[in-house]
């Protein structure tokens, strides 16, 4: 393992293969796999919705040991086509993973995802208990109307700058409404539209993200592909309740009491505040819950990078022992 005097990463890999896989009539996702190809297998779910995956993300997992799974979800990153609003639901991602694991042939895997990423990990789970081998999961959301409305407005008791910025490109009127002013702007099929306000909300997030500023946090947010795919896909999700029950991760998670797994949650996370991850714990208390009381939200941020790499080494250890 590769170290440096503030965080822990595994070493540089290529994938040995990746393909595009289509899930239906529209959608085509990109996947790979890195590692070891006969190893245990691990799936990466990326942030957002609609952040997309990066090479980066290979370094969480001994290439050794795991047998790494990476995707882009539909309308992310390198699928296709990106920022595709239609036949685009969280019942619809949860069949991809399915569809994805049975074409590499998996039985099951362990399920690795953070902030939308363990939204999405959480309902895989409840929906498909039996292919998990366990989960760590970062930066809860859930999903509730609470959070939401606190990404919208609360966050500006922190980043009041950071606000004023997102919604100086709304009419007064809008700001009563600022989930639907953008959804609208956002699909809007003229990129003279969607693009500006694309960015302004990648950047609103990528600017709240971190405990300490981080311009290149806020620079790789405020990329095109980033920027759209996770605009689009987070205005068209929220503004559909992610196209589940209300309350349905906390109200199903006793189907996961029995499935190994790790949250990770940074103290002073604003855009998944910390609140989301101790109601989560508190309908699951069986899974390991370690808080890191120097970080926000990003993955990047040294100590939960650090616990994170810790809770995929642990996983290797539980594993030996089966």
């Amino acid at each position: 393992m590769q170290t440096n005097s503030t965080f822990q990463l595994f070493p540089e890999i290529e994938p040995y293969q990746q393909g595009m896989l289509p899930v239906d009539s529209i959608h085509t996702i990109y996947w790979e796999q890195s590692g070891n190809s006969a190893g245990t297998p691990v799936v990466f779910l990326h942030g957002g919705p609609g952040a997309g995956s990066t090479p980066s993300h290979r370094r969480f997992f001994d290439p050794s040991y795991y047998r790494i799974v990476i995707l882009d979800q539909r309308g992310s990153g390198r699928s296709t086509p990106l920022g595709e609003l239609r036949n685009n639901t969280t019942p619809l991602l949860i069949n991809d993973l399915e569809q994805l694991r049975q074409h590499l042939g998996i039985e099951k895997w362990l399920v690795f995802g953070g902030s939308w990423g363990s939204t999405l990990a959480l309902a895989y789970g409840e929906t498909h208990p039996d292919r998990c081998l366990g989960l760590i999961l970062r930066g809860i959301f859930l999903c509730r109307k609470q959070e939401i409305d606190w990404f919208l407005y609360g966050l500006k008791i922190f980043f009041p700058e950071a606000w004023q910025t997102f919604v100086a490109q709304l009419d007064t009127a809008e700001r009563n409404d600022i989930l639907s002013a953008y959804y609208q702007r956002i699909k809007n099929p003229d990129p003279a539209v969607h693009m500006p306000a694309a960015r302004s909300w990648s950047i609103y997030e990528g600017s709240c993200s971190t405990l300490l500023p981080s311009p290149e946090t806020v620079n790789y947010f405020a990329q095109d592909t980033v920027a759209l795919g996770l605009a689009r896909m987070e205005t068209h999700y929220f503004s559909h309740d992610i196209f589940l029950p209300e309350n349905s991760l906390l109200n199903n998670v006793h189907k996961l009491h029995k499935t190994p797994a790790i949250i990770v949650q940074g103290r002073y996370d604003a855009v998944c505040p910390i609140i989301s991850a101790n109601d989560l714990h508190e309908k699951w208390p069986e899974a390991e819950y370690k808080i890191i009381d120097d970080a926000g939200h990003s993955v990047w941020e040294p100590s939960i990078l650090h616990a994170l790499i810790q809770a995929t080494e642990k996983f290797k250890r539980l594993f030996a022992t089966k």
